[in-house]
């Protein structure tokens, strides 16, 4: 039994980091597409100072603010007892995100942010889920591009498969078409976290290896293997492919999916995504190519004083690139389960103009929209599915055509 709803809080929605770089755009988003009469919400964070300023910034000059300190567990168990759901742009979430996720399970609260750091959901899943399900809290990390794509183009496919076919896809192939865009600062940040995690304790590592590592308990086996980082031509889209660094999570994400809603991806489910580099031999030489940067760039990040060497000279927390650079950026997705071959796109650079509106989205979804799904640890599409749909094609810009 869920403890509390959005109405019996004084918030419906709590954005926490707001005085970040993606928090701002969140905020943004925000202000621009709900009025306060619909959508009750707030912006927090711990300088108040900053929290004002980007008020100011914004226009909305009665927009409460929350205090608090992400590593404070009492202040992070009095926010979410006063809102309906809170929305979380502080990573990286293995340094600063546990105590939240632990009081919004706790409370009741929903919950959702932008981590793609597939061991630290691990974590939270052991510790706080069965805790959520029995406080009704829907805890719905990887909101952003990291994995919505990715876990809704999939869900998109399925329902086109049962539609033409009568059956969903046991196979289902994912592959970036286009990105074009800065990287995100705060992604960095979480990988490089990630890598000294996971040279230093040996069961983070058993954790990133295994394709099925955050499926539920007693489903972490499956048909698929682990990651490759070999580049190949496929068949389907009759294009060369290299290894896609997003991938160790997206397909985690959407394979957790597929064990949280059997009637919609059926038995045996299998997935992997990859990037598309093009046909004929400039697209083999791009694929060689990108396999083997990604490779020896994970390698020498692997390696503790080379990783500290190259940290300050890549992309930072808070950085990001201009209004113009995210406007000029834009995305494409593609999902392949013969015959139905599906596209997602998006209209902003993915790191941050179109990663901050779907998690806006992902946020305002949980707290306004009618969703059936009970408490626990959920993906983007076993929580929202086609109600977030319909809300990122409204709203975010996003597309999703067959």
């Amino acid at each position: 039994m869920r403890l509390a709803r959005s109405g019996d809080r004084e918030f419906d929605l709590i954005l926490w980091g707001a005085t970040g770089f993606t928090g701002q755009l969140v905020a943004r988003h925000l202000v621009s597409h709900y009025d306060r009469d619909v959508l009750n919400w707030a912006m927090g964070g711990r300088n108040e100072h900053k929290l004002a300023a980007v008020r100011d910034s914004l226009g909305a000059p009665d927009l409460p603010l929350v205090l608090g300190d992400s590593h404070d567990q009492s202040a992070m168990e009095t926010m979410a007892a006063r809102t309906g759901v809170v929305c979380s742009t502080v990573g990286p979430y293995a340094r600063y995100g546990s105590p939240l996720v632990a009081a919004c399970a706790a409370a009741g609260t929903d919950y959702c942010d932008l981590t793609g750091e597939a061991h630290w959901i691990r974590r939270m899943l052991d510790g706080h889920h069965q805790q959520a399900v029995a406080t009704g809290a829907r805890i719905v990390p990887t909101c952003g591009f990291d994995s919505i794509p990715s876990d809704l183009g999939v869900f998109f496919l399925q329902r086109e498969m049962r539609s033409r076919q009568g059956a969903p896809a046991r196979h289902v192939k994912g592959a970036v078409a286009r990105l074009k865009g800065k990287a995100s600062g705060g992604t960095v940040a979480s990988m490089l976290n990630l890598m000294e995690e996971a040279g230093a304790d040996r069961s983070v590592r058993r954790i990133l290896a295994d394709p099925y590592s955050i499926n539920p308990e007693g489903q972490r086996s499956g048909p698929d293997g682990r990651d490759s980082l070999a580049p190949s031509y496929d068949e389907g889209f009759k294009r060369w492919t290299a290894p896609f660094i997003m991938a160790g999570i997206n397909t985690r994400v959407v394979r957790r999916s597929a064990a949280l809603l059997p009637d919609v991806y059926g038995e045996g489910f299998r997935y992997q995504e990859s990037m598309l580099t093009g046909r004929g031999v400039g697209g083999a030489v791009k694929a060689y190519v990108s396999a083997g940067i990604l490779a020896a760039s994970l390698g020498a990040l692997s390696i503790g004083p080379i990783r500290r060497l190259i940290a300050p000279r890549l992309p930072q927390p808070g950085e990001g690139p201009t209004p113009q650079q995210q406007e000029n950026g834009s995305w494409e997705m593609r999902f392949l389960a013969d015959p139905v071959l599906v596209r997602v796109t998006g209209d902003r650079d993915p790191g941050y103009g179109s990663t901050s509106k779907m998690l806006a989205e992902s946020a305002v979804c949980l707290a306004l929209d009618p969703i059936e799904a009970q408490g626990g640890f959920h993906t983007p599409a076993s929580a929202m599915g086609p109600l977030l749909i319909d809300r990122l094609q409204r709203n975010a810009g996003l597309t999703f055509s067959s």
